[in-house]
Order: C-alpha cells, then structure tokens, then sequence
C-alpha cells in the first residue's frame, strides 16, 4: 500500500485526544452525516439486540442509537479515551448523573470502551450490528478492518457506515501541491474499491452511494482550523515532518484564494454511505468421494 494511504496510529489517538474538548464545536460535518445516515437506517426494519458504535467520538450518534433501540445493549467505542470522557460527560449531564469515568459503563446498557477497530476486542458473532460514522478513513488497513467487523458481527447481522472519498479536501490538496510534493492531506480510498473490500469479506452485497457536501468559511486558517479542531491533522507517513514556511504558506493561502466562490473559501468533502449484511459461513459440500475418504480415515 502507497506510504499516504498509511496512518501512523499513535498520531491520530493523540489527534483525537487533543481534540476531544474542542470537537463538538466544528464536527458540523460529523453532525450532518450522521443524521443522513440515520435517515437511510430508517429504510431498514431491523431490531439488533447488541449494537457496536465504531468510532463514537463525543458520542452524538451514540445517543441517537439509544434512543432508536431503547432495548438493545450499545458499545460506544473509540481509540482515544478523551473522546469516551466527553461523551460519557454529556450523557451524564444530560440524566443529570455523576461522572464515573472508569470502567466506561453506566447503568442504561451503554458501555463505553478504548478500542483500535481494526482490532476488536470481542468475541465472534457477538455483535447484531456495527454503526460507523466518519471513522473507517482512519484505517490504515479497510480490508483488515471488515474481516475484523465480519468475525464480530452475528450471521445476517448489519454493518452501516459513512467514510470519506477521494475527492475530500480537493481546494486544500490542490493548494498545497502547487507549492511542494508533500502529502499534506490525507489519501481517501474510492466508493467502488470499499465495495470490493466489502464483497471480498464475506459481506453481502453493499448498497453504497455518494453525495457532495461542501463548507464554506471566510478564510483559509479557518479551515485550518476547523480540520484541528476536530482532530483532521494529516497522519499519513509520506507528510512532511517539519512546519510550513510562512513564505510557503502564503502560497497556499494565495491559491486557496483563488477558488474563493460568491465571497466564500469552498471545502469539499465526498463522503460515502454504505451498508452490507454478513453473509452465513460458507458451507461444505460433503461429496461421496469426500465421504469414502472419510470412512477410509
């Protein structure tokens, strides 16, 4: 795999971590694409009895899921344990509780755990169903990490997610390469290849879809400093180890200028929805040769 599609993971837990006070001040994306994924998941009459939140963050999507299936058991999940105290903190608040930050659980049926998803610490078929918003881009390995979702989740249980595309971040991309050949943004895998990871990892056949939302800011260091604010630091092992110049970023920023549109700096991202059933375990066809051979042994 090319070194930009390689995350240093140390980097986005302490991405996520410095993050965690601040994000939900600027995750208006994270916000927005959650709710659509919620408007899609009403299409589904499905009941999971146990459902993984898969990179919970500040836990928005989380309390939409208890509230959807009041009587279902919700794994709120997330590398970066400053990310589980803040949703932990708000559910508390908002039940009027007291905060008891460890072991990550409450008395509702919420559990809350640090986990790396491509490595999930739960047993085989345990999971009815995995819930992912905006997570799955930070992966170093998709194709490990379905192999992972499908070993977790029960037979014909239901993995939902959203991610982003390729086209993400284009203005910033652009602006950057016109000044030097390091990756400052992110690699984001196309919708048809998450797809064939899909189909290659015992899930049934995806229905996967993509749409365009783009924000609009003043200015670029307000893009900037949104994409820090909610953890968006450039984690891929091609980046450039040292700071930007300020003669290099006033490059950036004159180019980013450019696609100034209706008095507004424009930032695109792609993201991409899907959702896909596990598939039953293969099934082995016990021919009369194969039965001979066994009688034979």
């Amino acid at each position: 795999m090319p070194s930009d599609f390689i995350l240093d993971k140390r980097q986005v837990r302490n991405a996520f971590e410095k993050a965690a006070i601040s994000y939900d001040q600027s995750a208006v994306l994270q916000r927005e694409v959650s709710n659509r994924m919620f408007e899609r998941l009403e299409l589904i009459k499905y009941m999971p009895g146990r459902i993984l939140d898969a990179g919970c963050g500040t836990g928005y999507g989380s309390r939409k899921l208890a509230g959807r299936y009041p009587d279902s058991q919700l794994l709120a999940a997330d590398i970066a344990v400053g990310m589980l105290q803040q949703s932990r903190l708000q559910d508390e608040q908002q039940q009027g509780g007291g905060l008891r930050f460890w072991p990550f659980r409450k008395k509702s049926g919420m559990q809350y755990v640090c986990v790396d998803i491509e490595q999930l610490p739960f047993k085989d078929e345990s999971i009815d169903m995995v819930w992912s918003n905006l997570t799955l881009q930070w992966c170093s390995d998709l194709e490990r990490t379905f192999r992972e979702i499908n070993r977790v989740l029960t037979t014909d249980g239901l993995l939902m997610f959203s991610t982003l595309g390729p086209d993400t971040l284009k203005e910033l991309r652009h602006a950057f390469a016109q000044v030097d050949q390091y990756a400052h943004v992110n690699r984001f895998i196309d919708m048809h290849d998450i797809g064939d990871l899909l189909v290659h990892n015992r899930f049934a056949t995806p229905v996967m879809d993509m749409e365009y939302i783009t924000l609009t800011y003043d200015d670029v260091r307000s893009v900037m400093h949104d994409l820090k604010a909610i953890g968006a630091h450039t984690v891929v092992q091609g980046r450039h180890a040292g700071l930007t110049g300020k003669t290099k970023w006033q490059k950036v920023i004159a180019y980013y200028e450019a696609m100034r549109t209706n008095g507004k700096l424009p930032a695109t991202f792609e993201v991409v929805y899907g959702h896909a059933w596990k598939l039953p375990p293969k099934q082995t066809v016990v021919t009369p040769e194969i039965r001979r051979q066994i009688l034979m042994e």
